[in-house]
C-alpha cells in the first residue's frame, strides 16, 4: 500500500507534527504500508529516502517556519499517477492541504488529515490586533470547511474531536493519538546529563520540554516557579526548546528573581540529549491549555519521570486515570503547592514514577501505527469499485450528482 503524506513542515523544524509523521511512518513501513512525504526545503536538511522537499522561502514574523513554493508543490503532485498513490494523508491545513485535495480528487483516492493544532487559541497568540472573537470565528469556519472535503479526520484526542463537532465537522472522526517509541525512552543518563550543565545530582529538578511560543502557557510555569521558591529554594527549573516567546520568558524571569533557578536550554537533539535531560529530571511541569494531544507528558512518563500537569484539551486523554501525574489546579500557588509536596515525600514520588514508566507502555508507536494502518486500509477498501461510504463527503457528491 503505498500513502503519501503532505505537510507544511517537517524536520530540521521541531514541533509536534514533524514528531508525529516521523513516529508513524517509521512504524508503518514494518506493517507493509510504504510513506512517501512531500515537505519543505530546510537550509541545514539532508537528503533522506522517500522524502520529497519542496523549494520554500521563510515566513514572516516565524523565522522557523518555510512557505513551500506552490507551482513547484502542484508540479510535483501532479506528476504522479494511477497506481503511485493509494491513499493521500495531510498533516497541515496550509499548502499542503490543497495540494493533497488536489492529488486525491485527480486519482479518486482517499483523503484524510490529522488535526494537529488547536488553532482557535493559537492564532490569537500571532495576531492579537484583530478581536479575540473574530479569529475564533474564522479558525472554525477555516478548520469546518477543510475537514467536510475529507474522507476522515484523525484527532489526537477525545477533547479536540468533540471540538471539532462543535464546530460542525461531519466528517468521521478517528481518536488516534501519535505513539512514543518506548525503545528511545527506556533509559537516559541521569548523572552525566547533571554533570555536563553543574547540577548537583542531589538537586531537585522540573522540566519543560517544548517550543517556547505563547500558547504554551510557560509564563505560568514562571509564576509557579516563584511560588515553590518560597519552600524549596534551591529547585532547578529546565526550559527546554526554542521559539519566539523566549525573549520575553527570559525577561519574565528576571523580574521574578529567578534568574538563579531558571535555565534556558535552547533545542536538545532527540535521539540522545533530549532523553538524557529527561532522565535528569524529578518532576516534569506543563502548563499548556491548548495542546492536541502532549506527547511530552508521555516521553516524561516513559523515563520515570511523574508530571504534574494541567488537564486541559489534549493532555485530559493522557491525565484521566491519574497515573503517574498530580493533576493541580489552574492556580499558580495550588499548582506550586502540588509540586513541592510531591518532590517532598520520596515515597509517593517513587510510587509515581514506577506508575509513570508502566501508563506510558500502553501509548507505543506500534499500538498506534496498527491501528492507522487499519484505517488507511478501511478507506482504501471503501473507496475500491464505489465501495464509498455514505458518510464521505465524496460519496455525497457522487449520489448528488447520480440524481
Amino acid at each position: 500500500m503505498n500513502v503519501l503524506m503532505v505537510s507544511d513542515v517537517y524536520f530540521p523544524r521541531i514541533n509536534g507534527v514533524s514528531t508525529s509523521i516521523q513516529t508513524f511512518t517509521s512504524c508503518l513501513a514494518e506493517l507493509g504500508v510504504h510513506v512517501s512525504l512531500v515537505a519543505p526545503r530546510y537550509e541545514s536538511h539532508f537528503p533522506e529516502p522517500d522524502i520529497v522537499r519542496i523549494p520554500a522561502r521563510r515566513v514572516p514574523l516565524d523565522p522557523e517556519d518555510r512557505m513551500m513554493s506552490y507551482a513547484q508543490l502542484i508540479a510535483h503532485v501532479d506528476s504522479l499517477r494511477p497506481g503511485e498513490v493509494d491513499l493521500v494523508h495531510i498533516q497541515t491545513p496550509f499548502l499542503a492541504h490543497y495540494a493533497g485535495m488536489r492529488l486525491a480528487r485527480r486519482l479518486g483516492v482517499p483523503a484524510l488529515a490529522t488535526y494537529h493544532t488547536f488553532f482557535e487559541e493559537y492564532l490569537y497568540h500571532y495576531v492579537p490586533v484583530l478581536p479575540r472573537s473574530w479569529l475564533r470565528g474564522l479558525a472554525r469556519r477555516f478548520s469546518r470547511g477543510q475537514c467536510n472535503a475529507l474522507d476522515a479526520v484523525v484527532v489526537p484526542s477525545s477533547a479536540m474531536r468533540d471540538r471539532l463537532g462543535e464546530y460542525g465537522v461531519t466528517a468521521p472522526m478517528h481518536v488516534l493519538p501519535t505513539g512514543i517509541p518506548l525503545g528511545r525512552f527506556s533509559s537516559g543518563d541521569r548523572a552525566g546529563f547533571r554533570a555536563a550543565y553543574d547540577i548537583a545530582p542531589d538537586a531537585k529538578v522540573a522540566l519543560f520540554v517544548g517550543r517556547l511560543a505563547h500558547e504554551k502557557n510557560i509564563e505560568f510555569l514562571l509564576e509557579v516557579a516563584a511560588h515553590a521558591k518560597k519552600d524549596l529554594p534551591q529547585l532547578v527549573w529546565l526550559i527546554t526548546g526554542e521559539g519566539p516567546a523566549q525573549p520575553s520568558l527570559q525577561r519574565r524571569v528576571e523580574q521574578l528573581g529567578l534568574a538563579g533557578q531558571v535555565r534556558f536550554l535552547g533545542y536538545l537533539d532527540r535521539a540522545r540529549a533530549l532523553v538524557d535531560c529527561y532522565a535528569a529530571a524529578d518532576v516534569f511541569a506543563f502548563s499548556s491549555l491548548t495542546e492536541t494531544q502532549g506527547l511530552v507528558l508521555l516521553e516524561a512518563m516513559a523515563l520515570g519521570v511523574p508530571a504534574v500537569a494541567l488537564s486541559a484539551m489534549g493532555t485530559a486523554d493522557i491525565l484521566a486515570p491519574r497515573l503517574g501525574a498530580v493533576v493541580p489546579e489552574h492556580n499558580p500557588e495550588r499548582f506550586a503547592e502540588d509540586l513541592v509536596a510531591l518532590l517532598s515525600y520520596p515515597a509517593r514520588h517513587t510510587r509515581l514514577a514506577a506508575e509513570a514508566r508502566d501508563y506510558a507502555r500502553q501509548w507505543s508507536d506500534v499500538a498506534m501505527a496498527e491501528r492507522l494502518a487499519v484505517l488507511y486500509r478501511e478507506l482504501v477498501r471503501q473507496r475500491a469499485g464505489l465501495g464509498l461510504t455514505r458518510a464521505s463527503p465524496i460519496a455525497a457528491r457522487v449520489q448528488r450528482q447520480g440524481r
